[in-house]
């Protein structure tokens, strides 16, 4: 009797089986392979300008383990949309009216890039030196000011409400970045970086020890919740708001991680200290960061963005070539990740999404 399975016809292969294929082949593994540093290929200048088309999946997406590669999405490239500014900072998505807007500090103005036809507009100038953004539960948006050495809230009306700009009568140092709690209040880092000189904001004298604060959003009253680091630079909630991730650009280069008990942090420890993937002895600092739904940290770090799981390693790596400061998760889905580097703004889709709102 003739075998019944030689007479089928072999089944056709999905898209979707066929994508990830290609991406398992061609991704670096070196969770399997055992030889991470070995097994990151050599970065290659590319033509940025779209003229060229790039062979998928894009080189420079890379797996370091295998939970990154669901985020790896096979057919889709990493773009630049804007080259121009002096150090590019703080980008915050605008569901409502699908744009972007990220800070320039140095040419003290803000741009904003426009989803509908990537148009890239000048869209607050001056800024006061601003450095990082978000939005709040109401579409307004949150600026940190380092030239105002002050948090402000830009409201529907075009008026500036101070949410803060002192603590106990002394003047805040240069708050950096500032991201909002699910109960409203505003949290916010508050490092040195715009007053040690008249680059990025206007040279003065510390009148406070570097901190990490929360303004309550019924009173609008001011906390100090941890002074326990170097240099406060970006945070982000994981996306229950049990945990606070704030990167330490100061003595501790690491990224810090608290408890949040209602008002308050507690237990504050070690979360990850970055390298270089690829390369031995080698370290890497983390500047702003955000968390995907899954909990994972997508941070701007040498030698681009690195991906860091709940655990504490890294488990990806998104190459630029530029210095990436900072990322948010933006595009109708969320699903877009906006990386501003330097002297230009990239994104990227992914297969995840951002937590939070903005």
């Amino acid at each position: 009797m003739q075998n019944s399975t030689a007479s089928r016809s072999p089944s056709p292969i999905s898209r979707r089986t066929f994508l990830n294929a290609a991406l398992l082949s061609t991704t670096v593994s070196p969770l399997f392979a055992g030889q991470q540093e070995n097994a990151i290929p050599p970065y290659e200048q590319r033509d940025w300008s779209g003229n060229s088309p790039l062979a998928y999946p894009d080189r420079d997406i890379i797996a370091l383990d295998q939970r990154f590669r669901p985020y790896i999405l096979f057919n889709t490239p990493i773009r630049r949309h804007y080259t121009g500014t002096l150090w590019a900072e703080g980008p915050a998505w605008n569901g409502s009216g699908r744009y972007l807007v990220w800070s320039d500090i140095p040419n003290n103005r803000q741009l904003r890039y426009l989803e509908e036809d990537g148009h890239v507009t000048t869209f607050r100038s001056p800024s006061r030196n601003s450095n990082g953004n978000t939005f709040d539960y109401e579409g307004r948006q949150l600026s940190c000011e380092h030239s105002g050495r002050r948090v402000a809230r830009y409201e529907h009306s075009g008026e500036v409400t101070v949410i803060a700009d002192r603590y106990e009568g002394s003047r805040l140092n240069s708050p950096n970045d500032v991201v909002v709690h699910s109960d409203r209040s505003v949290w916010f880092t508050d490092p040195p970086y715009g007053i040690r000189g008249n680059y990025e904001g206007l040279q003065a004298e510390s009148e406070l020890p570097l901190s990490v604060y929360r303004v309550d959003a019924d009173t609008g009253t001011i906390s100090r919740v941890t002074d326990e680091i170097g240099a406060p630079n970006g945070l982000a909630f994981s996306p229950d708001y049990s945990r606070l991730y704030v990167a330490d650009t100061g003595s501790g280069q690491e990224i810090k991680v608290w408890d949040v008990d209602g008002t308050r942090l507690r237990n504050g420890r070690t979360h990850v200290k970055l390298t270089i993937p690829g390369e031995t002895n080698s370290s890497s600092v983390a500047d702003g960061l955000r968390c995907d739904v899954d909990g994972n940290i997508w941070t701007g770090a040498v030698p681009g963005v690195q991906i860091i799981a709940p655990d504490g390693n890294v488990i990806g790596l998104i190459r630029l070539p530029e210095r990436c400061a900072n990322v948010c998760f933006g595009g109708t889905k969320r699903n877009r990740l906006f990386m501003t580097a330097s002297q230009s703004l990239y994104s990227v889709y992914v297969g995840t999404k951002g937590a939070g709102i903005a």
